[in-house]
C-alpha cells in the first residue's frame, strides 16, 4: 500500500495497494489539511508536494478511483513514494 499526501493548502490521500486503480481516501483543506499531512508524517508515509496534482485529484469525491487521465501524474508520485521507502512493487526486483 502506497499513501500520496500533498502538503499544501488542501491535501489529499490516495490508496494504491498494487493491483488496482489508486482511490481517493482523504482529504481537506486547512486543519483538515494538516491533520491529514499530522497522519502521514506519524506513519512515515511519504508526503508529495504537487499543487496542480492535488487540486484535481481533490474534485474526486472520497472513496473514488482516480480518473484515467491522471494515471501516468499518480504513477510518477507513487514511484517515488516507493523510492523514497526503499520499496519496490510486488513482482519486481531492486
Amino acid at each position: 500500500m502506497t499513501d500520496v499526501i500533498n502538503p499544501a493548502d488542501i491535501a489529499v490521500a490516495l490508496r494504491y495497494d498494487g493491483e488496482n486503480t489508486p482511490t481517493v481516501t482523504a482529504k481537506g483543506r486547512g486543519d483538515l489539511a494538516q491533520e491529514i499531512i499530522d497522519l502521514a508524517l506519524a506513519n512515515e508515509i511519504p508526503l508529495e508536494n504537487n499543487p496542480e496534482l492535488v487540486k484535481l485529484l481533490s474534485t474526486i469525491p472520497l472513496g473514488n478511483e482516480i480518473p484515467e487521465t491522471l494515471y501516468i501524474a499518480v504513477a510518477e508520485v507513487i514511484a517515488f513514494a516507493y523510492l523514497l521507502s526503499d520499496k519496490v512493487p510486488d513482482g519486481f526486483n531492486k
